[in-house]
């Protein structure tokens, strides 16, 4: 089911790239303390976690974008959003994302859904009777459609999914991102990307080509070079095709909210699901503007973060229900 959102954008940030840039440098400081915990993983990597309490409060993960941290002004919002309503927020770190590199030459991809899977049976051993909502920022986002279109059956503990900005089809993103002002947007999470690697290996011994990976102008170049041969892809097309979350839509089989903007900046419209290919469990609540992860109302002197709005209510309403 697609639905129109109710949010309108602040009058002082009209245009995707003012609402997509402006969350960025005007964000507050997270004012929850975190408490880093490590798991291991079955390949003998690791994923690192901060959470906001180690109270025995419903949990709620929180999957970041492209090179995110919780220093990423979403995840800042939502930390703190989550914190206020009395839950346990729990930011999960992509591998290498921490700020401590991973052990392994791989690191994550857009389709990458066994970290999530490995750290969500963790904890739900480790807490049976505790609900699990899960909330995914861009490609995470991307990561949680596929992983809940792969479950069968669907977890017992899960209480609430919640997608935002969503990749859904990585051919055309990353065709949005070649052109015109989006070109930013592209740059600097290649360079971030790229110095990650480039930081990883300044001490140790690597078979990767890493100046001709570093030389790199384009995340589709990039891709191809290193993310999909080190995942084990035969080649980019072969990485986007099986990662893109469109094509997993029909199977999912848990009420999912999917929150998106038409004037997203790192997309085309028609990289966003018709109703046809979505399942009768989700719901993808569309709004006019927002941008990448935006979605900035109020007044200049009083900015109001819609994400951080909505989101908590729809959990709220789904965690209620659980419990």
């Amino acid at each position: 089911m697609i639905i129109n959102s109710d949010f309108k954008p602040a009058w002082w940030l009209l245009g995707p790239h003012f609402q997509t840039l402006w969350p960025n440098s005007a964000r507050r400081r997270l004012s929850v303390n975190l408490i880093r915990e490590r798991f291991e993983l079955p390949d003998g990597d690791f994923i690192d976690t901060d959470w906001t309490t180690d109270s025995r409060r419903p949990i709620v993960i929180i999957l970041h974008g492209l090179e995110g941290s919780t220093q990423s002004a979403y995840a800042t919002g939502m930390l703190n959003a989550i914190h206020e309503n009395g839950w346990r927020g729990l930011f999960m770190y992509q591998r290498s994302c921490s700020g401590v590199p991973n052990r392994l030459d791989r690191r994550y991809h857009a389709g990458e859904t066994n970290d999530l899977n490995t750290l969500f049976k963790i904890l739900s051993k480790r807490e049976p009777d505790t609900p699990i909502s899960i909330v995914g920022y861009s490609l995470g986002g991307n990561i949680l459609l596929k992983w809940l279109a792969e479950q069968q059956p669907i977890p017992r503990q899960l209480a609430a999914v919640v997608a935002v900005s969503v990749p859904f089809d990585l051919f055309k993103v990353t065709e949005r991102l070649s052109r015109g002002f989006s070109k930013i947007y592209q740059f600097v999470m290649l360079k971030k990307m790229q110095k990650s690697l480039k930081d990883k290996y300044r001490n140790r011994q690597t078979k990767l080509n890493l100046e001709h990976i570093l030389k790199q102008k384009t995340l589709r170049d990039f891709d191809d070079v290193f993310t999909a041969p080190i995942h084990g892809f035969k080649n980019v097309d072969d990485y986007y095709q099986q990662s893109s979350s469109r094509q997993y839509l029909k199977n999912i089989r848990f009420p999912t909210l999917i929150l998106h903007s038409t004037n997203d900046p790192f997309m085309t419209r028609d990289a966003i699901p018709t109703a046809d290919e979505l399942s009768s469990h989700i719901t993808l609540e569309l709004s006019r503007a927002g941008g990448h992860v935006g979605f900035v109302h109020g007044s200049p002197i009083r900015p109001r973060f819609w994400l951080e709005e909505r989101i908590p209510k729809y959990l709220a309403e789904r965690i209620q229900n659980f419990i």
